[in-house]
């Protein structure tokens, strides 16, 4: 029916059946916000996730067969995109850091509150749906910010435009692996940089530790803008937007060369509608997170040149040789 809502699914695992009625009976109440499944151990649960969409995961620790531990463990490797809570009946010193390092997001002591309880699955799901979404905006931005705050963290991540749901792991600000489905690694990374318009939940601590990433984020976010420049050229056969012309690509090294040097080789002067939309949406995110709109913008490659973006009216970047020194061709670029 168009205009439905999906409710969310939370998944209970407790191998007491006692525990899973009351907790059923007590969620009543809150059918119209998500809906509850049922198993008995780890290894149900695992069936149930691979059978049907599961939103969150409650999960006792102590349980036959596989337990809660292990559950957490195979959720985080196979499925990290959906959040655990860990819910158990003793409270030994160190078990909440223990759960938390191995990836849960909520922790809770039996015997609890069912409202408690509630609310904790609650917040959760208001954060994936609706507290972290970015409108309009590029996820390459976002994670470049995560980056410049040397970060350690783990991003869960919904495309508004697929309905496909990933997650990226962040240690000090380094991007170290990322899980989209059954693809893991950069390749997964790189599809999901490339994503626009997203939802996204950030939790504090990151299980990951092992760096399966090593192109650094910035040499991911241009692969994945080559990459999607490539599929808009593709449907109709039209080639890709020509380089400016000689003249003004002249002038500016020229200009550079002059001021800076020789080594200072201005390689490339871009410009076009799909840069002049990337600058604009940059800057716009900077105004909206209160950082200010682009003035410039200088990207690092290994490839043997950088770029610099200039939001002109028009957008453009410029490709420079790595001898360029950085600080001065910004200040001259900025004139």
């Amino acid at each position: 029916m168009v205009g439905a809502t999906v409710v969310k699914k939370v998944l209970l695992v407790d191998d007491d059946g006692a525990m899973l009625q009351l907790l059923q009976e007590g969620f009543s109440g809150y059918a119209h916000a998500f809906g509850v499944l049922t198993a008995a151990d780890g290894a149900e649960a695992l069936g149930c996730i691979q059978r049907q969409e599961v939103a969150l995961v409650v999960t006792d620790l102590k349980m036959p067969r596989m337990d809660g531990f292990e559950l957490l463990a195979a959720v985080m490797d196979g499925y990290p995109d959906i959040p655990v809570i860990v819910m158990t009946g003793f409270h030994a010193p160190g078990i909440e850091s223990m759960v938390r390092r191995a990836g849960a997001v909520g922790f809770i002591v039996k015997p609890f509150g069912i409202d408690v309880l509630a609310q904790q699955i609650l917040d959760l799901l208001q954060r994936q749906a609706e507290g972290g979404s970015l409108h309009n905006v590029s996820t390459a931005m976002f994670l470049q910010l995560i980056e410049m705050e040397q970060k350690t963290c783990t991003i869960r991540l919904a495309h508004r435009a697929s309905g496909e749901r990933g997650v990226l792991f962040f240690v000090e600000g380094g991007l170290v692996d990322a899980r989209l489905g059954e693809v893991k690694g950069a390749a997964a990374a790189l599809k999901m940089v490339g994503w626009e318009d997203v939802s996204l939940s950030i939790q504090n601590g990151c299980a990951v530790r092992e760096r399966r990433i090593r192109p650094e984020l910035n040499q991911l976010i241009l692969e994945a803008m080559r990459r999607k420049d490539e599929a808009a050229a593709a449907p109709g056969g039209a080639p890709a937007p020509p380089p400016a012309e000689e003249r003004p690509l002249e002038r500016l090294r020229a200009r550079v060369q002059s001021a800076l040097g020789a080594h200072c080789q201005v390689e490339d002067l871009i410009q076009g509608r799909d840069w002049s939309g990337r600058i604009k949406r940059i800057s716009a995110c900077g105004e909206r997170l209160n950082l200010g709109p682009l003035a410039l913008g200088y990207v690092v490659k290994d490839d043997g040149r950088n770029l610099v973006l200039l939001a002109s009216a028009e957008g453009a970047v410029v490709a420079v040789s790595p001898g360029c020194p950085r600080d001065a061709l910004l200040g001259l670029l900025a004139e």
